[in-house]
Parts: C-alpha cells; structure tokens; sequence
C-alpha cells in the first residue's frame, strides 16, 4: 500500500463478479475537487464513508462530520483488541433475542466476524491502533447534553473577517444566517427580497458586522424593537415596518431565549472551527455533529451556522494544492435541492465553487440523488457510485456525471450501475484517464449501525471525549459577553478525562434584590418615563443578565411557563469617579475607578458609601435611552431634589478623596521603586538587576588590587621558569664536563700521566656542578613559593567576590511598602446622577414577580 493514498478497497472483476488482489489506493489531494458518494440503504454507502474517514484520519487529515441519522458515530467505535465484551453493548439486544442467540453468543461471533472480515482485506492489529490513536473523536450534540455542547449565540457575532473587501461574502452569510433564524422561529419560505422580516435583520446583522460591534440573540431581539437606523430603503422605518409589528417579530425570537428547551443550544463550545479539527496540541480531531434528534427546523438553523462558521474560517487560510481538512455531509437530502433554496444551500454552493483553492474538501453522501442540485454536484471530481433505487435516481446521476465529466458513454455508465451489487461501487474520478469498478474494504470501526442520543454519552464515553472545562467567558450571558475583556483564545472541550463540575453560580450583589410578587393583573410602574431634576445627569443600566441568568442570580428556579411581561425600571444614584495617582518618586502614575450604586436613599439625604460598593463594571456600556416599552417606577423625594444630589455629589468626591489610595514599593538602598500596576514579580526582578550592576561594580574594584598581584607573581613564575629551564641546562652541561674530567684523570692514572693539576680541574668542575644543582633547587623552591602565593590569592578573590555578592543578594531582597493617598485635586467625577436600573416582568402561575436584569457579574 502507498502510505500517501487511501486504502479503500480491491478493484472489481465485472466479467467474474468478485474483487481481485489489486487494491485500490485513492490519492487524498484528490479530495480537494470534492466527492459525491451515493448509494441506496445496504449498498454499503457508510461503510466505504466510514472507510474514507478511518483513511483520513491515518494520513492526519482532521474532519468535520455532519451526522443527520446518527451513522457517522460508529467513527468512535475502535475494537483493536476484538474482544467480544467490547462489541456486546452496541448491539441490538430486541434482534438478537428474536433470533434465538443470547447477547455473549451474538458478540462472540461478531468479534470474529470483524476480525476475520479484517484479516481478508489485509488489515493489521497495528493498523487498528494506529487508527484508533490518529485522531481524536467526539459526538456534539446541539440542543442536548447528551454529548458535547455546542452553544449557537456565539455565531451571531461578526466573524474574524474584514467588511471592508468581503461584503459580498459576509452579505451572504448573514442571508443564510437570517433565512435559518427566521425558519427556527416559523417562517418558511422566506423571500430575501420580499420578506420584511428578512430585510429588518439582514440590515441590522449589516449594521453590526460592518462597524465590527457585537451582536448577541438578546441584543438582536432589543434592536428589532428599536432598530440602529431610522429608514429602510426610501421609507421610514415605521412606515416600511410598523412598531407594533416589530414587536411581535421581536416576542416571536424572544421566545427562544425565554424557552427552557432553548437552554442548552447557548451552552457549551462556541463553533470555532479551529478547535473543532485540531487539539490545542496539534493533534487531528474527527469532529460529529450528531442532529438526528433534532426537528427539521432546527436541523437547518444549525447546519446553516455551521457552514458558515467553516466558510468562514476557510477564507482565512492561505492558498494550499494539499489537502488541509474535510467537510463530511452524511445525507444532503433536503440541504442542496434542485430547486429550493434553503439557507443551507448558498454556502454548499460556495464551498464546492471555491474551497478547492484553501485545500478544503467536500465529502457529500445522499440516497437520493434525484433530490440533489446535479448542477452543484457537477463541480465534484470524485463521485462514488452505488446501487441505487430507482431509475429515476439513476438519470439524475448521469446528469450530473456528464455535467461534471464533460461528457460521457450514458448507455456503458448505466449499464454498470444497474449491475452493481452490494459494496460495490463505480469511481469516476477525473484525475484518473478512467472509471474504475471497486469494492470496499472492510471497515476498521464496528459498523453498529445508527446510535440513538441515548448512547451518545456511553461513544464518548469510550472514546474519552467529555466535557471539559468551559470556553473563557461561558458564564457570562449573551448580554455580558458583547462587552466582556478578551480573555484569549477560550480552551475548547477536552477529549479527556471527565472533570468534576464546579457550581460557578455568581453570588447575587446584596443591594440588588428581588423586590416581590405583584398584583397579577397589573404590571407596576408607569409607562411615561419620569423628568429627573434639570442639570442631573440620567443613564440606563444595560440588561446584562437574560433571563434565565436573571434567575440564576436570584437563586431561583426557572419555572417552565415563564415568560417576560415587560422591563421595569428603578431608580437609583449612580456615582463614579476617576481618581489619578501621580507620585514620580515612586514611579506611580495609575488610575482607579471608585463607584457606588445607591438603590435605597435615605430620604434626610444621609448615604453611607461604604455600604454601597460597585465595582463599575459595565459602565462603559450605559445606555442613554431605556429599553423600549419599559415601565419606569416613580422616584422618591431625594432622587428629585437637585440641590441634595449636587451635595452629594461633593460628598462623594470627598469620601473618594478620603478612602482611596494605592500601594507602592520600594527599595531604597537600590533607589528602585515601583507603582501598583509593577506585579511583585516584576518589582523584584527590577531589584535583582540594579543590585546585579551594583555588585558586579564592586566585585571589580575589589579585585582589581588582587588581580594585580596575581598577574605580578604569574609574570614571576614565568621568569623563574625560563631561568629553571636555563640552570637545568647549565647544570646538565657543568655534569657532563664533571664526568668527562673525571674519566680523563682515571685514564691518567692508569697510563702514568696524570697529575696534581688535572686532579684540581676536577674537582672546580665539582665545585660547578654543585653550585649548578643549587640553582635549580632555588628556582623549584621559588616557583613552588609563587604557585602558592597565587592559589592564596585566587581563593581570597573567590571569597570577597562571594561575600560581595551575598551582600547585594540581601539588599535586593528588601522590599517596602509605601501608601499614596490620593489628592483631591485629581478626583474627577465621571458619572454622577439618576441611574435607572431594569427589572424584568416575570410572569408565572398567573402571578408577576419581577428580577433583576442588571448585576456585576
């Protein structure tokens, strides 16, 4: 097998009727041109799909599977060891009873059925686990906690792409998008030019999206209300879409927020394309979107986002011939027909038009092809042909063969086609010079047959995908989360280890409670919004909590006929001051921001700050008119009287200037200092690299003097070396005039010649020798002396160096710190007057209760 191509199976003798011992090996870049797989129910049509995915997945190629039936699981179900208790829970224990067999007996011989059906087709143990460990798996399953969730609301948010250069693409998306929000909520059919309803949020999504603002469900339902625009085309708004209709289309999508049911389709991983195909190591992922338990409507509201989100992140990548991911449509049915246009179709339509050029391929399987656009599918290069059902079916895939060939022999093609037994299939693949006849291998899952969402937990369960922490900004609700900080990239659902849930239910702000049940035929407050004092300032609290996180909040349970009645507005005092820190011997220049909300004034006009805390957090996000159609409660007295606000105002300047300060630290042996915003960390890195320059100043001027006279006695010991080397010498020749004088006068002895003088040469040769020796003693005892002297030296170096360096180590370890208080001068008010703050009308039982629907978490 070429480890590059796909082993898909044995090519096909017609004349015989049974595969030969030629594998079929398809080339993956192939997919980049898109493939067609068809084939009625038991052509084997999943099980060559399953067979294609197993591939991928061995050549690193990650996938993103759109499962309407619940086949696509059987993705999840790798049995390497072909052990029989494995396969036992995934089958059909009714069948097996009907047959006669006991469940142990069944998956005794289904263990050997798959692996002797494994060791056919040439398919290894290693194999399997290779297989079993090339990718990550996992079953979404949106609108469900039966498997991984996905949360939807996300999606409604401007895209990571520029509206400068891609409105034609965006304009699209936000058509398909509009068209399956509209279907969600019951309006089929709609016409984008003709449907007023289309126009109205198709311009508001426009409006969003090109001044990159965030859009969320709970803001779309509020602009509907109260559209960002005053016309639509050359009309007024009002006169194109009246306000009272608005209002029902608005109740109408409110609805999905407000249903309990809709709950779980705004909780879980955002649809980030990105850590759908990739773990945050690198790794491959197989992603399922499992949909068979959702109803029609829902079924194309989502696919509908989900093409989007993936054309979407296509369009950011670079330009590839190789294949990068794969798109897999189970059954196209219903989502690319002939002659509808269902929000599915327009991005199905792109994507096969231009994903070939991002090395984005296609896979797209259907039973029916008579129901599928043949004119779409003409852009495919692979097409995968099985048995099918009617001759019908049959002709509508000639077409879109010859559209997509060029033409081609009908009379051979249908021919073949009509003779096609199980698992086997035509390919007609327009990089090869022909059509090929090939049955499929056998698949490497156990093909178990479609899961029902009752099981879904128990595949991922064995495929370790669970779900993990949530994505950064999960707690926050669709309102919190258009102005929440970047918190970065969010982590994505572990295909792990299951985790322990954490109750992260955020603690209701004390001064912000529920103030009752009322009458339930009358909803509180009035309708004419109240005249605050002339020259107080007045703002609107934003709805940052939806309902359900209303609810939450308060520590209530939501009951299931819950439903909005209206927003309440009350009032209260809003104060918020910036106090500036400027103290440059400190290196302090920072900022505070110190709030209070007041919701309970004392009518004498006596406001105890301290007990009012607000962390100001959505200040930035004030509104400067209420939410439309809201209620408003009358203020008491203290609210209306503009000389007690302006004295309060002063109050609360004073207390700001009273009670607020910062921290800063310093050092200041080093003359290092940092303000409140330099991290510990920071500030004693900064204390480690001035005491570092300060030691290794005074390490150089310590051993300057040592250093000196370590090179003045090396210079000695080289001096005393080369004079040892010349005594040496001196000493080796005065030895051997020794010993030649020597050897003259006994040979004088012996031949009558020697005498007196001769005997006292010998002897000053002695003499010289002697004294020769004695110099080089004294050289060796001096060298040895000035080796000495230079090891005391260097240790002394060692030794003030480390105490040098102790000394600074110390000194940088000491760390004070000093308050700065404020001045009053740099106190600047920045909100300070009437706050209204919302309330929702809840309505329950034939009773009204209202809720917050503003808190700082």
């Amino acid at each position: 097998m070429q480890d590059t191509h796909f082993y898909l199976g044995r090519l096909f003798d017609f004349s015989q009727g049974k595969p030969g011992a030629q594998p079929l090996m398809y080339n993956p870049a192939d997919l980049t041109t898109h493939a067609v797989v068809t084939g009625m129910t038991g052509s084997g049509k999943t099980g060559l799909c399953v067979a294609l995915m197993e591939e991928a997945a061995l050549q690193g190629i990650p996938a993103i599977l759109i499962d309407p039936k619940g086949d696509l699981t059987n993705l999840l179900l790798h049995f390497p060891d072909m052990a029989p208790q494995d396969f036992q829970p995934w089958l059909d224990a009714d069948t097996i009873r009907r047959q006669g067999k006991s469940l142990e007996q069944a998956a005794a011989e289904t263990a050997e059925q798959w692996k002797r059906g494994l060791g056919e087709w040439g398919i290894s143990k290693e194999r399997l686990l290779a297989l079993k460990n090339a990718a990550q798996y996992g079953v979404f399953t949106p609108g469900s906690d039966a498997g991984l969730q996905v949360s939807v609301l996300a999606s409604l948010s401007a895209p990571d792409l520029p509206w400068e250069g891609n409105r034609e693409i965006l304009r699209e998306k936000i058509a398909s998008m509009v068209t399956a929000l509209l279907g969600l909520v019951g309006f089929d059919d709609v016409d984008p030019l003709r449907s007023r309803e289309h126009i109205l949020l198709s311009n508001i999504f426009e409006t969003a999206w090109s001044s990159n603002q965030p859009l969320n469900l709970t803001e779309l339902v509020m602009q509907v209300q109260n559209p960002p625009f005053d016309k639509l085309g050359a009309f007024p708004l009002d006169n194109f879409f009246p306000a009272k209709d608005r209002a029902e289309l608005a109740m109408a999508l409110n609805n999905i927020l407000a249903s309990p049911a809709f709950q779980s389709w705004r909780e879980g991983q955002p649809l980030d394309i990105p850590s759908l195909l990739y773990t945050p190591d690198g790794r491959p992922r197989q992603t399922v979107f499992y949909l068979a338990h959702l109803s029609e409507g829902e079924r194309m509201f989502f696919v509908t986002l989900l093409l989007s989100a993936f054309e979407t992140w296509m369009r950011t990548q670079s330009g590839s011939s190789s294949l990068r991911a794969l798109l897999y449509f189970d059954e196209l049915f219903g989502y690319l027909p002939p002659q509808r246009n269902p929000p599915s179709k327009t991005p199905l339509l792109r994507m096969l038009k231009q994903a070939r050029a991002f090395g984005i391929g296609l896979v797209l399987a259907t039973q029916n092809p008579v129901d599928v656009d043949y004119k779409a599918l003409s852009n495919a290069g692979s097409w995968f042909v099985g048995k099918l059902q009617t001759e019908r079916d049959k002709e509508r895939l000639l077409d879109g063969l010859e559209s997509a060939s060029g033409g081609l022999d009908r009379a051979a093609y249908n021919k073949v086609i009509s003779a096609l037994g199980k698992r086997v299939f035509l390919l007609h693949n327009i990089h090869e010079k022909k059509p090929v006849l090939f049955q499929s291998r056998w698949a490497m899952n156990f093909l178990a047959g479609p899961l029902t969402r009752t099981q879904i937990p128990s595949v991922n369960q064995l495929a370790g995908a669970v779900a993990g922490l949530p994505a950064a900004n999960s707690h926050l609700s669709d309102t919190d989360s258009a102005s929440a900080p970047d918190l970065g990239k969010f982590q994505p659902v572990s295909y792990a280890a299951p985790v322990t849930e954490v109750d992260a239910s955020p603690e209701p702000a004390p001064h912000f409670h529920n103030r009752g049940i009322h009458h339930p035929s009358e909803l509180p407050g009035t309708g004419t919004r109240p005249a605050v004092p002339s020259g107080i300032a007045e703002y609107f609290l934003p709805l940052n909590y939806s309902i359900t996180e209303a609810f939450t909040a308060a520590r209530e349970t939501m009951p299931p006929d819950a439903r909005m009645e209206a927003v309440l507005y009350r009032p209260t005092l809003l104060a918020a001051a910036r106090v500036r820190f400027l103290d440059r011997r400190y290196g302090v220049d920072t900022e505070q921001v110190r709030a209070a909300l007041v919701d309970e004034m004392d009518r004498r006009g006596v406001i105890r700050w301290e007990i009012f805390p607000y962390a100001g957090i959505g200040l930035e996000n004030i509104e400067k008119q209420p939410a439309p159609q809201a209620r408003f409660e009358t203020p008491d007295s203290p609210y209306l009287d503009a000389k007690l606000l302006t004295s309060l105002q002063k109050d609360f300047v004073d207390y700001v200037y009273r009670t607020s300060s910062v921290t800063a630290r310093a050092n200041t042996t080093l003359k290092v200092y940092g303000g409140p915003d330099v991290t510990m960390a920071d500030f004693r890195k900064a204390c480690a690299d001035t005491a570092r320059q300060f030691r290794d100043a005074e390490i150089a001027k310590a051993s300057a003097t040592i250093q000196r006279q370590i090179l003045t006695l090396q210079d000695r010991l080289r001096r005393e070396g080369r004079e040892l080397e010349q005594d040496q010498r001196e000493y080796d020749n005065r030895k051997w005039e020794e010993n030649a004088t020597h050897a003259e006068n006994v040979m004088g002895i012996f031949t009558g010649r020697g005498s007196i003088r001769k005997v006292s040469s010998s002897m000053t040769k002695r003499r010289m020798t002697e004294q020769a020796k004695a110099e080089i003693d004294e050289s060796v005892q001096a060298i040895s002396q000035f080796e000495e002297q230079i090891k005391d030296l260097e240790a002394h170096l060692a030794y003030t160096s480390q105490q040098i360096n102790d000394k600074w180590a110390s000194i940088a370890g000491e760390v004070s710190e000093i308050n700065v208080p404020a001045k009053k001068s740099d106190v600047f008010i920045e909100h300070f007057g009437v706050a209204w703050m919302p309330y929702y009308l809840i309505r329950s039982g034939g009773e009204l209760s209202d809720l917050p629907a503003f808190g700082e978490e």
